[in-house]
């Protein structure tokens, strides 16, 4: 994989201090272990880990009823092309009931779950440096996953040096990933609305309806949110939107949608917005973690 110099001088300068002060965050000796999703964020730290330690670097994913195909696949083909050494594993959060109750602090019985498993799968891994794919702009978000995160002292190495998205996505394309432009694509646990139990069922119900939209569209970034009542609320960018109240989309979407189980289906006015199900919890809910996580050394 060879890496694409941008045009300007300055630029990549730029892109080349970023990629020196990111490889300088691993280790000298031992394994590193990267928690790998093949999103861009997880995608630039494995390349990372890969050019710094070679061989010694390990891709790891999680494997549950949350992790659509279509992701397991390209996490596949992502760390085949990085060179990476991978492998999927599986986790079983669905087994916890803190997990299934879907409370303002899921995702961290979800990352505890991957973590636990990673420190009992491998004795080759016990006294490895785990990494994952946060950057700043996670710092201010609701994200109780970073607190499963230090306790098992995984490190960050993007907000280590202080890298946004934007910036996440220029080293992409620089080092030519493919996934440089990919839309966020959380898990699929985080469609189903806070207070409502996350299933397999269910799970696999928003997978087949966002693939459905997404075909049907032709579109990268949806989201089908499954609210209380079995109401499917479709939140597509904003200029996808006249598309899906054409008479003939319209139709199939509401056919396609009440067949796979949902009662009523909408159409979010306010258009495709990452963490749109936060909104709802009370303030008291929200645990800010950007004190705990502040970049160091930039």
């Amino acid at each position: 994989m060879t890496e694409h110099k941008p045009d300007g001088s300055r630029l990549a300068t730029d892109l080349e201090r970023q990629r020196g002060r990111l490889l300088q965050r691993f280790p000298d000796a031992g394994h590193v272990v990267v928690a790998f999703s093949g999103g861009v964020d997880s995608a630039v730290v494995a390349k990372a880990a890969q050019l710094a330690c070679g061989e010694r670097a390990w891709a790891v994913t999680a494997v549950s009823p949350s992790l659509a195909a279509s992701e397991r696949s390209q996490a596949e083909r992502v760390a085949r092309r990085i060179g990476i050494r991978h492998e999927f594993i599986d986790t079983h959060e669905f087994e916890l009931e803190e997990y299934r109750r879907n409370a303002a602090d899921r995702c961290y019985y979800c990352k505890h779950t991957l973590y636990q498993t990673l420190a009992a799968a491998r004795d080759e891994l016990s006294d490895a440096q785990w990494v994952n794919g946060a950057n700043v702009d996670d710092l201010g978000d609701h994200r109780p996953g970073m607190d499963a995160a230090a306790e098992f002292n995984v490190r960050s190495p993007l907000i280590e040096v202080g890298l946004n998205k934007a910036d996440v996505r220029a080293l992409a394309h620089f080092w030519g990933l493919e996934v440089w432009d990919k839309p966020a694509a959380p898990c699929l646990a985080s469609r189903i609305a806070y207070g409502i139990e996350v299933t397999p069922e269910r799970v696999a119900r928003v997978d087949a309806a966002e693939r459905f939209v997404r075909d049907l569209l032709g579109i990268r970034g949806l989201r089908v949110r499954l609210e209380a009542n079995e109401l499917a609320r479709i939140e597509v960018p904003l200029a996808s939107l006249a598309a899906l109240l054409c008479e003939e989309t319209r139709g199939k979407l509401i056919c396609e949608l009440k067949g796979l189980g949902f009662r009523y289906v909408t159409l979010d006015l306010e258009g495709l917005r990452s963490g749109s199900l936060n909104a709802v919890l009370p303030v008291e809910a929200l645990q800010i973690v950007a004190d705990a996580h502040r970049p160091t050394g930039v």
